[in-house]
């Protein structure tokens, strides 16, 4: 089965291993390209908890001043895991989308206790910190980066991609959703995806490449990309 994979080689490399061990040919095509922003100084002893929403706001974000006791919520197993290996030891991980996250919090996290520090991207797929502060939190949103699509793609890679389009195709946000359509039409490859998976987390990130025909549109979590591959 010939497989593409999108997210950064960071991001997805364990995953590329795992499936070529099963067999599989695997193609890579990172769709973001990924940058630090700069934010406002922060006292992180105001804080009795830190919310991160995906490896790279852990990335990008300087750690030298955090007490690595704080109660920590990571989105999925991939984040929690950047977090352990950079120090911290409170880590509690939800099974890799935003609504499991804010469920784990509500569960782990008195609001009582004092505020949250939610430390994320600039675009994000579901506001956590407004829907913490309706449920009577006191939530800081932190923004230390931003995704752009990636428009360099080598020609090479391109013309064998055409020659052998991918079995599954796994899509990670809205964001790369977009991107990818857009590397779609840029060379002009409308018409090759009839007998392709398409994979996407949520129906906001499918709908962005409905008007592409493909062979079924499968809904995910992160995690399930294995198990996903004994469904088609």
């Amino acid at each position: 089965m010939h497989i593409l994979v999108t997210r950064p080689l960071e991001d997805c490399s364990e995953m590329i291993s795992r499936f070529q061990s099963l067999g599989n040919q695997v193609s890579h095509l990172p769709l973001l390209n990924v940058e630090k922003v700069n934010y406002v100084n922060i006292n992180f002893s105001e804080y009795k908890g830190i919310i991160f929403t995906s490896a790279n706001a852990i990335k990008f974000l300087d750690l030298k001043k955090i007490e690595k006791k704080i109660l920590c919520f990571c989105v999925g197993n991939a984040t929690e895991n950047k977090a352990r290996n950079l120090g911290f030891q409170n880590v509690i991980a939800a099974g890799g989308n935003v609504e499991n996250l804010k469920e784990l919090i509500l569960r782990n996290f008195d609001k009582k206790n004092g505020k949250l520090l939610y430390v994320s991207g600039e675009t994000v797929s579901v506001n956590l910190d407004e829907q913490l502060d309706k449920e009577g939190y006191s939530v800081k949103r932190i923004i230390n980066y931003r995704t752009n699509f990636n428009k360099k793609f080598d020609q090479k890679f391109v013309n064998e991609l055409k020659l052998k389009i991918p079995d599954i195709v796994y899509i990670y946000s809205q964001n790369s959703a977009s991107s990818f359509l857009n590397f779609i039409k840029v060379y002009q490859l409308e018409s090759h995806w009839m007998n392709t998976n398409l994979m996407c987390i949520g129906e906001k990130t499918s709908a962005i490449l409905n008007e592409i025909k493909w062979k079924k549109i499968f809904l995910f979590n992160p995690g399930e990309e294995e198990f996903l591959l004994y469904k088609i």
